[in-house]
């Protein structure tokens, strides 16, 4: 129980690896409040998630600071308090860098940068009485570079360069702040898995461990370790959760 009675906020919670994040917390005693657009499994995910602790759901669209503002207030009216802040959600198409568009980095930005950025500023009140943690998410796209990914990949490593500032600023705060960079056995990549058979085998032998990252028992469980006391003295950091794919320092 490693994170009993902390109060987390998880993005993108429905399902794949947020869905996994929150279960993970749960286990570990923490109250957490599943966001996201996708009524049905969010729902899902609230039962699996009170199977273990307490927790909330909201149904909301993140791109409007409205919304990431009335989210905080009522989880902090509710549990008193807020612990973590996971900024999962994101959402992006693929197109040659040439052939992206405006709509294109607006879909990628308003669903990841920017609900990443009024989370963490419109949070930090609150983070900082508890001496907190924020999660937020990179992705290798962005590390190396991945080919059609021009606005995914933009706006993860516009991630990156706010959560390292934030790191450096709230350090004084005891605020922890912190990226994952996953490689997961989501939803979206099994069905792919199915389509493309080859190109999935490929990717498979590229990762040193030659497996994807299981959503809660992988990715969840670094997410736990980084909320946790266990990692009071990291901060800044990009851990690369991802099979040994990506070796960064």
């Amino acid at each position: 129980m490693r994170l009993k009675d902390k109060v987390a906020i998880v993005t993108g919670a429905a399902g794949g690896i947020g869905r996994g994040i929150a279960l993970a917390m749960a286990k570990e005693g923490a109250h957490v409040t599943i966001v996201d657009i996708n009524e049905e499994n969010g729902k899902k995910t609230l039962e699996e998630v009170n199977a273990h602790t307490e927790g909330l759901l909201f149904i909301r669209d993140i791109s409007k600071r409205e919304s990431i503002e009335e989210i905080i207030q009522a989880v902090v009216s509710k549990f008193g308090k807020l612990d973590i802040v996971v900024n999962n959600a994101h959402a992006s198409r693929q197109a040659l860098l040439v052939e992206t568009t405006q709509e294109m980095f607006d879909l990628s930005f308003n669903t990841g940068f920017y609900p990443t950025f009024n989370f963490m500023q419109l949070a930090y009140p609150e983070l900082k009485k508890t001496k907190g943690k924020v999660i937020n998410f990179a992705s290798g796209a962005g590390i190396n570079g991945q080919p059609t990914q021009t606005s995914y990949a933009a706006a993860k490593e516009a991630i990156r360069g706010i959560t390292r500032v934030a790191a450096n600023e709230w350090g004084p705060d005891g605020i922890n702040v912190n990226l994952i960079a996953p490689i997961a056995r989501t939803p979206g990549v099994e069905a792919w898995s199915q389509s493309s058979p080859e190109l999935y085998e490929r990717m498979i032998q590229g990762i040193p461990l030659r497996r994807l990252g299981e959503p809660e028992e992988d990715i969840g469980r670094t997410a736990v370790f980084l909320a946790s006391e266990d990692s009071d003295y990291i901060t800044g950091q990009t851990i690369m959760v991802d099979g040994g794919s990506i070796k960064i320092y």
